[in-house]
């Protein structure tokens, strides 16, 4: 498929580009960017052109998801590669990165062989797996690392807990940078967690329910950074959730640190003091913390100390998440409000720029990554995301793409609608007034 994108403001920051311009895309690349391009560019091209108006719609480098759960294979009830790579692309993601805590846990080349294949087989968009860092992610041996690498691993994670053997983590580290991979780090310490439910403050005080403190988080960010340091690796940290994260982080990379940081949207979207009661739909990992976490989370990605937005999206089955707090799995879903949220907490309220927006979404996380990906220059891959910054809705679970409902953000008023997501010129989802696919 052939395509001109006509009219839309063009958000660019790998090419400082930030204009209202055409795009035209032909045989799945980007062809040829200017200012109110003629059409003798598409006549001169191969093929029919279908022609996006985009008037009025930021046209972005399609957005990457550095943390998704897909379930799929073993837990495919709660989601599939299927449904879970759709709810992506209904977000504006052009690529996912599915965590390896499935069943059996991806922990070979095998394994990473089988998400490819059902990927390739039932996924619009590109999904980049990432290996466990131990067998059956028990924390005892270390996984086939350059095996998986081999077979299309894009990175390591022991996501859902923290690999507690630090000598076994640090070469897990060295053949992680040996192979030239990032790994993604869970910070938590098992140790300190308990029955830890929700954060630890004044609210679950009030609610009755077992608290998880920043230190639980913040412990094992220092080590990981520490770790870091000595091997060389490149750490990214996922779900980031406190202030002294963010100190450490910024401290880190002063002192020469390969080290990232992501942000989820439930973090920098709300507060612990907002969980009206026990409900499971306000239960994830690391928990919504204080408002001064959620302010110094917000001051971390507005400075770029924390380089990546990413959603952790983790669903789970309805009956699950009726349980109470205490008793109910960690996670909620995040793919299909995640730009949303993002335009409504940070763009909004001054935290950070449109165009700073689409490099925590798109070029830091495929930087990061190492990845194709968020540059939208002539000849790269035309995975595009259009979509608007003002269009005021009301969330509600029940359109969601995705097999979870696990939200605690049904009914939340937002702005910021997108419109079209394109992988590799071809068209994977366009909005049509309230139409799920």
């Amino acid at each position: 498929m052939n395509l001109m994108i006509k009219n839309g403001h063009l958000l660019d920051p790998a090419n400082r580009r930030d204009e209202v311009c055409d795009i035209y895309v032909e045989d799945g690349k980007v062809a040829a960017v200017g200012s109110l391009l003629s059409d003798e560019v598409a006549k001169n091209g191969r093929g029919e052109v279908t022609v996006i108006d985009a008037a009025g719609k930021y046209v972005m480098p399609g957005f990457l998801d550095l943390h998704v759960h897909l379930r799929e294979p073993g837990f495919t009830h709660k989601e599939t590669i299927k449904t879970g790579t759709a709810a992506a692309a209904r977000g504006g993601f052009t690529a996912v990165c599915p965590m390896p805590n499935t069943r059996p846990v991806t922990d070979s080349p095998d394994g990473i062989r089988r998400v490819l294949e059902i990927a390739e087989r039932d996924s619009d968009i590109h999904v980049y797996p990432v290996g466990a860092v131990t067998k059956g992610q028990l924390g005892s041996e270390l996984a086939d690392i350059a095996g998986m690498v081999e077979a299309g691993a894009k990175a390591i994670s022991e996501d859902g807990k923290s690999v507690m053997d630090a000598g076994l983590y640090r070469e897990a580290m060295r053949q992680a940078a040996a192979a030239g991979i990032p790994v993604l780090a869970h910070c938590e310490d098992i140790h300190m967690v308990g029955k830890g439910a929700m954060n630890e403050g004044k609210r679950s005080r009030e609610l009755g329910i077992a608290g998880i403190s920043n230190a639980v988080e913040d412990v094992i960010v220092a080590r990981d950074i520490l770790l870091a340091k000595e091997t060389g690796v490149r750490l990214h940290l996922c779900h980031c959730s406190t202030k002294d994260s963010v100190t450490m982080v910024r401290l880190a990379r002063e002192d020469g640190v390969q080290v990232s940081a992501e942000v989820c949207p439930h973090h920098f979207s709300m507060t612990d003091e907002e969980i009206p009661e026990d409900d499971a739909n306000y239960k994830m990992n690391p928990p919504l913390r204080s408002s001064t976490d959620v302010e110094e989370l917000r001051r971390g990605l507005s400075e770029g100390i924390m380089e990546a937005i990413s959603t952790d999206h983790a669903p789970h089955a309805e009956e699950e998440k009726k349980k109470s707090m205490a008793e109910a799995p960690f996670g909620i879903v995040g793919s299909e409000t995640a730009y949303a949220l993002a335009v409504t907490h940070l763009v909004k309220k001054g935290y950070l720029t449109p165009m700073q927006l689409v490099e925590r979404m798109s070029a830091n996380p495929c930087r990061i990554l190492g990845v194709p990906g968020g540059n939208l220059a002539v000849g790269m891959p035309a995975d595009i995301t259009i979509a608007d910054m003002d269009s005021e809705y009301v969330i509600d679970r029940n359109d969601f793409v995705s097999k979870g409902r696990n939200t605690p953000f049904h009914g939340a008023r937002v702005q910021g609608r997108v419109h079209y997501t394109i992988v590799g010129g071809r068209i994977v989802y366009e909005y049509k007034g309230g139409d799920k696919q």
